[in-house]
C-alpha cells in the first residue's frame, strides 16, 4: 500500500467550499479519500462536491453546510455523514474566523470571544465528535490548520494570533490523550496564503511586493501549497507523526 494511499477513508474538511479547505479537500479525493464538504453555504458546498465528483467520481463527495460556531449544526454534520458514508476517519478543521485588524486594545468583547470561539473551542467540538469513530477502529488523523501568527506578535491581528497560538496546545494536548487509541492530532500552520480570507493582507500590491522580496521562496502561497502538508498528516505516511506543528510558510520564519 502506498503511504499516501487513502482510499476507503472519509474525511470531513471545514471551511472547505474555497481556499485552503477546498485545496486539502481535492488533494484526499486525489489520494482516494470520500470527502464531505462544508461551510456555512450550501449552495457553495454543491458546487465544490460537484466538480470533485466529476474529476474522481459520482459519490466522492458530499456537500453537508454547518456553522462552525453551532454546536448542534457539527453534530448534525457528523451524524449526516455517518449515515451517508459512514464513520470518520479523518477530521480537518480549517474554518475559522478574524472579525478585527488593528490593536488588541481596541478590539471589544463580542469580536474577542467570536475570534476565540470559532477558531479554537469550535476545533474543540470538532475533535469531540471525530473522537469516537476513530477511538472505535483504533486509527484515525486530526489535522488542526492554525497560523504562524501563533508563533509572533501582530499590530494588526494579535487577537487572531492568541487563538492560533491556542490551537497548537489544543493539538499537543489531544495527542497526549489519544496515541494510545492509535489517533494522530497535528497542525498545520500556513504562512500568508493568496485566499479571500488573508485578502487585506496581499491585496494591496506594494505590500505585496515588500513581503514577497523578504521571503526566501520571494512568492506567498497558494492553497495547494498547503495541501500536500494535510495529504502527509492524514495518510499512512504519517502514522508515527502526532502533536506536531508543521510549518509551511515559504521561509518566512526563518
Amino acid at each position: 500500500m502506498s503511504l499516501f494511499d487513502l482510499t476507503g477513508k472519509v474525511a470531513v474538511i471545514t471551511g472547505s467550499s474555497r481556499g485552503i479547505g477546498r485545496a486539502i479537500a481535492e488533494e484526499l479525493a486525489a489520494h482516494g479519500a470520500k470527502v464531505v464538504i462544508s461551510s456555512r453555504n450550501q449552495e457553495s458546498c454543491d458546487e465544490v462536491a460537484a466538480a470533485i465528483d466529476a474529476q474522481h467520481g459520482a459519490g466522492t463527495a458530499l456537500a453537508l453546510a454547518a456553522s462552525i460556531s453551532d454546536k448542534a449544526q457539527l453534530e448534525d454534520l457528523f451524524a449526516r455523514t455517518r449515515e451517508r458514508l459512514g464513520p470518520v476517519d479523518i477530521l480537518v478543521c480549517n474554518a475559522a474566523s478574524n472579525p478585527h485588524y488593528g490593536s488588541l486594545d481596541a478590539i471589544d468583547d463580542e469580536q474577542f470571544r467570536k475570534v476565540l470561539d470559532n477558531n479554537i473551542l469550535s476545533n474543540h467540538w470538532l475533535i469531540q465528535l471525530a473522537l469516537p469513530d476513530m477511538r472505535a477502529k483504533g486509527d484515525g488523523a486530526v489535522i488542526v490548520i492554525s497560523s504562524i501568527g501563533g508563533l509572533r506578535g501582530s499590530p494588526t491581528i494579535g487577537a487572531y494570533n492568541v487563538s492560533k497560538a491556542a490551537d497548537f496546545q489544543l493539538v499537543r494536548n489531544y495527542a497526549v490523550e489519544n496515541g494510545e487509541h492509535g489517533i494522530r492530532v497535528n497542525a498545520i500552520a500556513p504562512g500568508l496564503v493568496k485566499t479571500d480570507f488573508a485578502r487585506a493582507l496581499w491585496e494591496n500590491p506594494k505590500a505585496l511586493a515588500a513581503t514577497e522580496a523578504r521571503l526566501p521562496m520571494r512568492r506567498i502561497g497558494e492553497p495547494r501549497d498547503i495541501a500536500g502538508a494535510a495529504v502527509y498528516l492524514a495518510a499512512p505516511a504519517a502514522r508515527w507523526t502526532t502533536g506536531q506543528m508543521i510549518v509551511v510558510d515559504g521561509g518566512a520564519t526563518i
